[in-house]
């Protein structure tokens, strides 16, 4: 049965390679990208199952008018990929305050306004999925990426929360956890701060010259054909998982944080339930 797909930032990386394999398996693709003219092959391909809009997710305004435009266009969405994103490095302290604001703006606050908008068409509608690709950078972090994870992690907590509200209205939510992909993402679509001479040798200025190619890179297991494939499956299921992590570093890396923040909780059991007061009985004993 063909689908419909409402997806973000398809100009590249994972939004593009889930718009080539929708587009070739006979579904019907709703792009935004900021060049939407970027999908020109794609649009010469597969003609009108292709539909286009010039979006900048960070203009709310105009993100609610394109949503609202490919639900007129379209009749009906079925799936809506929250996909725009990219990278920010640098020591808190080295970026600007522009930075921060346009960060926030782009990983975060564009998800969540996404879902504000199309909500009442799949409420409307009966029901339909939210794809939100997030990163295994919602459950880890490390230094020089201070921002971007406050959006990564921000963005799990959003969902985890607004799955449960959207539930009773036969909406799922799935929370893709990618590790490092072979995309652009570090070298083409990433803004560095400037950088302060006081963190060039601690580790923030080091992941900082591995993110700027000045010394060799992290490696990058994730295929991005396979990953969008993954993601797909994923969203065609009868009932989806709420976090798909894909890639074996994002595996291994959510493991290990996950078990040490479960060592640590569980040290700090005896001191959590002293501070209850006296007459309460401790949940679990």
């Amino acid at each position: 049965m063909t689908r419909t797909w409402f997806i973000t930032g398809t100009s590249s990386g994972f939004g593009r390679s889930l718009t080539e394999q929708l587009l070739d398996r006979g579904d019907r693709v709703a792009a935004t990208a900021r060049r939407p003219q970027v999908l020109d092959d794609l649009a010469a391909r597969h003609g009108r199952r292709l539909w286009r809009a010039d979006l900048d997710v960070t203009d709310t305004t105009a993100l609610r008018g394109v949503v609202d435009r490919a639900f007129a266009d379209l009749g009906r969405i079925d799936v809506v990929v929250s996909n725009a994103g990219y990278g920010l490095f640098g020591a808190a302290e080295e970026l600007t305050d522009e930075q921060i604001d346009h960060q926030l703006a782009t990983n975060l606050t564009a998800s969540i306004q996404l879902a504000r908008a199309a909500t009442p068409h799949l409420r409307r509608q009966g029901g339909g999925r939210f794809v939100q690709v997030a990163s295994v950078g919602g459950q880890i972090a490390f230094p020089a990426m201070s921002l971007y994870h406050a959006t990564k992690w921000g963005i799990e907590g959003f969902w985890e929360s607004a799955a449960a509200e959207l539930a009773p209205f036969g909406i799922d939510v799935v929370i893709v956890e990618p590790g490092m992909a072979r995309t652009n993402f570090a070298a083409g679509g990433s803004v560095f701060g400037a950088p302060l001479p006081e963190y060039a040798d601690g580790p923030s200025g080091r992941l900082r010259r591995v993110a700027s190619g000045e010394l060799p890179p992290l490696p990058a297991p994730g295929d991005p054909v396979k990953i969008a494939a993954a993601i797909i499956a994923a969203a065609d299921r009868p009932e989806v998982p709420l976090r798909l992590t894909l890639g074996s570093d994002a595996h291994a890396l959510a493991t290990d944080a996950l078990r040490d923040r479960l060592r640590a909780l569980e040290a700090g059991r005896d001191l959590a339930h002293s501070t209850d007061a006296d007459d309460v009985i401790p949940v679990g004993g």
